[in-house]
């Protein structure tokens, strides 16, 4: 296992810079979840962490070694893709062992190695298979088992579960977690989806447009969001936010936005006319009878809880609850936010105020 260290990295392509300037330490056997949109760098970063891609400048230490100048293969890293890169041809014990015989390891080293791996991933009874005759979720623990033969000190995954159905994808990640706490290798894992973030990793990168956007543990991040960006992405439904001008009296605060008066928590820098971004998310807004007065558009209910898309001042937001409602489109309701969970960002540079 290995700590990994990235100082002030940079990718371009000619002119484009698409990865500015990035530093993210990740601590001997952590798991550490790079997500974000499409476009935003996160496999590319990830990438030049194995060694397949160049860097322009910056650093990569990967224990107590850089690496900006070491092929993949000596870097001491396995890698698990997207599409799974098993050879058709060869059976799941050959795919398995591959790069240990390429290394010349010793055949009964090599066997006991893919034995092994195949014990803790169950896939004991599929030894002499070819990838054709394996479901998606076993072609992904082969593909998987390959990189845990090879004993390394850091582990990347490049959103492995993107080709699995939602079922396989919810069972696959619970194994990959659990692999992670049997093994304590240190993990660094690409993914689009913030419920896979939120859900595996100990530490979450969210990156936007080649930037990092926030650095923290899973509910540091949807609890104290360090900007709207990290507010909107993080949390499913999405964060409800609208753009008003903050109004203080008093002792108290609130934002007005067209017509409508939101509840505020007097944080410090909510001064008086300034431009602000209130968010709250969907499950902290609840039913009372008086306060916000809105129309229900859309009822979603989806067994454990039911989304309610709803309209008040011009705005749309999305609140779910966990008691039944018998909620009818046109039908209006009353909201009152939990003000102690209701967030404020500055509307000018986005970022969190207090």
């Amino acid at each position: 296992m290995a700590e990994v260290s990235i100082r002030d990295l940079r990718k371009a392509y000619g002119g484009l810079e698409v990865v500015h300037g990035v530093n993210v330490d990740i601590s001997d056997g952590q798991f550490v979840v790079l997500v974000g949109p499409s476009g935003c760098g996160k496999s590319t970063l990830l990438r030049m962490i194995a060694g397949l891609e160049g860097i322009t400048s910056g650093q990569i230490a990967i224990g107590d070694r850089v690496v900006n100048n070491l092929a993949p293969a000596e870097r001491d890293i396995a890698m698990v893709f997207q599409n799974y890169a098993l050879y058709p041809h060869k059976t799941v014990a050959a795919n398995m062992g591959f790069a240990l015989k390429m290394a010349r390891m010793d055949k009964a080293e090599i066997a006991a190695r893919v034995a092994r791996a195949a014990d803790i991933l169950g896939l004991a009874p599929y030894l002499g298979r070819y990838p054709r005759e394996l479901s998606g979720g076993q072609r992904q623990r082969v593909a998987m088992g390959r990189a845990i033969v090879r004993n390394p000190k850091v582990f990347l995954f490049d959103e492995p579960l993107s080709n699995l159905d939602a079922k396989l994808r919810v069972q696959m990640r619970s194994e990959i977690r659990e692999l992670h706490q049997r093994l304590r290798t240190t993990t660094v894992y690409v993914t689009h989806d913030q419920i896979e973030a939120m859900t595996m990793a100990d530490r979450i990168v969210v990156m936007r447009d080649g930037h990092i956007a926030q650095i923290g543990a899973p509910l540091e991040l949807y609890d104290r969001p360090a900007n709207v960006f990290v507010a909107g992405f993080i949390g499913s439904p999405a964060m409800n936010l609208i753009t008003g001008t903050a109004r203080r009296d008093g002792s108290g605060a609130r934002i007005e936005a067209e017509g409508m008066a939101l509840p505020a928590p007097v944080v410090p820098g909510l001064n008086e006319g300034r431009r602000v971004i209130w968010g709250i998310r969907p499950e902290h807004l609840e039913l009372a009878d008086s306060g916000l007065a809105a129309s229900v558009v859309v009822v979603e209910p989806t067994g454990s809880e039911t989304h309610v898309l709803l309209r008040f001042g011009g705005h749309d937001a999305v609140a779910v609850f966990r008691d039944r409602h018998a909620f009818q489109p046109g039908q209006v309701v009353h909201l009152a936010p939990r003000i102690e969970l209701v967030h404020l960002f500055d509307a000018d540079s986005g970022e969190r105020l207090g």
